[in-house]
């Protein structure tokens, strides 16, 4: 499959399909592994940051969850949570989430989207909200929440040569999964260059996997 074009990841043309969205499915709607947990709604930002000279080179934020969280510890994730009573909507909850845990104030989102509800194998029914982010932010990550901040470019998220599909027997059934590792430059302390592998897969990939599935869909006529 090809990589989405260059040219569709700018903010004019990511606004453009989904003020007139094409007619596509998602890849993955569901993780084929439940567990016992009651259901629980909940919603992402995938926060689009328009890096680059006039938003060219768009990058996505993600977050590295804190070790001692109940759930999905340590892992690669979109700011993002459960819906509480007061929010008015699925894009208030992401907003919301998103300040809470990376300190990122909703004057510098602009939101353009949400993709198809995404349901976790831990019973989460998770909303991606899609939204451009100026990149005059100052973040102040919650470090009960997040242990690490970073951006991967879109370019490399939205091609499928980096998408790797898993499959594993467990607990006498086939559980399948998307991965998309992420080898980042990283400034040490020292001044140092180091070399951090960033491994996104779970939910973050499969929902980044439909985002995918959602650009490269051929335009509604």
């Amino acid at each position: 499959m090809p990589a989405v074009p260059c040219s569709l990841l700018q903010p004019e043309a990511l606004k453009a399909r989904f003020a007139q969205p094409p007619v596509w499915q998602p890849e993955i709607t569901r993780e084929n592994f439940a567990s016992d947990r009651p259901p629980a709604h909940a919603a992402v930002l995938v926060p689009i940051v328009m890096r680059g000279a006039n938003a060219s080179t768009p990058t996505v934020l993600l977050t590295r969850r804190a070790a001692h969280m109940n759930t999905h510890s340590g892992q690669i994730a979109f700011p993002g949570g459960k819906v509480d009573p007061e929010d008015s909507n699925m894009q208030a909850t992401a907003l919301r989430e998103a300040h809470e845990e990376v300190g990122l104030e909703a004057r510098h989102v602009q939101v353009i989207g949400e993709l198809p509800v995404y349901v976790t194998g831990t019973s989460f029914w998770v909303t991606p909200v899609i939204g451009l982010v100026s990149p005059d932010f100052d973040l102040q990550p919650n470090p009960d929440e997040v242990a690490d901040v970073f951006e991967v470019p879109l370019s490399f998220l939205m091609n499928p040569a980096n998408h790797h599909r898993h499959a594993v027997d467990w607990q006498g059934a086939e559980r399948q999964w998307f991965s998309m590792p992420y080898q980042e430059n990283r400034m040490a302390a020292n001044g140092d260059v180091q070399l951090v592998e960033r491994f996104i897969w779970g939910a973050t990939a499969g929902m980044l996997r439909n985002f995918y599935r959602f650009l490269a869909a051929s335009p509604s006529l």
